[in-house]
């Protein structure tokens, strides 16, 4: 029979801010286009912070700290997750792309793959777009992937925070079957 441990107990075992700050990152990086939620905002921050990402990019309309909202479910991981804001996407997406890296959108498409059938190449870029629209058909346009999360019942999509949670910590798991 299991027990559950106590809080002291788990956070005795959890870095502190400054001990975060000497590990090294997985090299996923994030790009939220115009989520207008800052609670998602704040739940993208966490599960950033747990997934241990290299940045997050906070692009066009997105709440971005100092909020109340973002602060009430990101728990204190503002601090913990290195991330901008970036009013726009699209300049961004080109100038990341030129560095090498893979942009991958999570995003229902005309070419989208099962996430758990697809090859990833890192690092790599995941965007995640508003919760109603997706991304942006110009963001959508400079991705060299799409990936999409299969949806069983009525709805065709995850709130993005949670769809988020699926895809981050996938691709954590695929980088270190890879390189770990």
């Amino acid at each position: 029979m299991a027990i559950k441990l106590p809080y002291e107990e788990i956070k005795s075992k959890r870095p502190d801010l400054q001990e975060l700050g000497s590990f090294s990152r997985f090299p996923v990086t994030v790009i939220a286009e115009n989520v207008r939620s800052l609670y998602n905002v704040g739940s993208i921050f966490r599960t950033s912070d747990g997934a241990l990402i290299e940045k997050l990019w906070l692009c066009g309309y997105t709440g971005f700290p100092p909020r109340k909202e973002i602060d009430k479910t990101a728990l204190g991981s503002v601090d913990s997750v290195p991330w901008e804001h970036e009013p726009d996407t699209i300049s961004l997406i080109k100038r990341l792309k030129g560095e090498g890296r893979t942009i991958l959108a999570l995003e229902h498409t005309d070419s989208s793959v099962n996430y758990n059938e697809a090859e990833y190449t890192f690092p790599v870029v995941l965007l995640l777009g508003n919760e109603v629209d997706g991304l942006s058909e110009e963001a959508v346009s400079l991705c060299d992937q799409s990936v999409e999360i299969p949806m069983y019942g009525l709805k065709q999509s995850l709130n993005v925070s949670v769809a988020y949670g699926v895809i981050v910590y996938h691709l954590v798991q695929e980088y270190r079957k890879k390189f770990c």
